[in-house]
């Protein structure tokens, strides 16, 4: 799953990245080290053909409104909360990282890692979003998650599924078929990704600075 991801980069690095040519908007965006759910971040959509950005609140409204903050990339074009906008409002979420956690025989509490690319460069999640009557028609996202690959699988049994850059056109075309939507959705590759121990700092949702990427131990820091 993804529960907290970091993207800290401006919003030049995300228009150079994504390939944002025409903005429609500017949003004035503050580097993030830990965005929480219900908390709004940069999300990439295609607007009237273009690539465009805007900051959507992470969550699709759930049962009692709880936050649905991801959606299974195996069933979300079939499932009723998911389909429509699987079928018509795909977007992308840019991270520098996420995190998950890690049971730890003997400790009550879980080890968090931060997870990301090797070389520290940002990447995309692959998402859905709609507006949500229930948070004031407020446009939201949720992130597609996968069966983690034999990298991160030790720590959860899913992860989020990252496009690499040559899929994002597909990935935003209405016109894709559901097929190659669906192969896309696959793993990371294992090779590519780096990990490493962060103190528990980062487990508060208040806490969104610096210190959460700080390694728990820099001698256990995986390259």
């Amino acid at each position: 799953m993804c529960g907290r991801f970091s993207q800290t980069k401006t919003l030049d690095d995300l228009a150079a990245f994504f390939e944002l040519y025409e903005l429609f908007q500017k949003p004035n965006l503050q580097p993030r080290w830990n965005i929480a759910p219900t908390q709004a971040t940069a999300v990439v959509r295609a607007q009237a053909g273009k690539r465009d950005i805007a900051l959507l609140r992470w969550g699709f409204a759930g049962p009692n409104n709880a936050p649905l903050i991801n959606a299974r990339a195996e069933t979300a074009s079939s499932k009723p909360t998911f389909a429509d906008a699987f079928a018509q409002r795909r977007c992308l979420i840019p991270a520098d990282s996420f995190y998950d956690w890690q049971a730890v025989e003997g400790q009550k509490q879980k080890q968090p890692w931060r997870i990301g690319l090797k070389g520290g460069g940002l990447f995309a999640f692959a998402g859905l979003w709609q507006p949500e009557p229930a948070f004031g028609n407020a446009d939201c996202f949720t992130i597609l998650t996968t069966v983690a690959n034999d990298y991160l699988s030790s720590l959860h049994e899913r992860m989020p599924v990252i496009l690499p850059r040559e899929q994002f056109g597909l990935w935003l075309d209405p016109a894709t078929p559901r097929p190659i939507l669906q192969r896309l959705m696959q793993s990371y590759p294992a090779a590519e990704m780096a990990r490493y121990r962060v103190t528990p700092v980062v487990n508060g949702v208040k806490t969104d600075g610096p210190e959460c990427f700080a390694p728990l131990n820099a001698a256990l820091k995986v390259a």
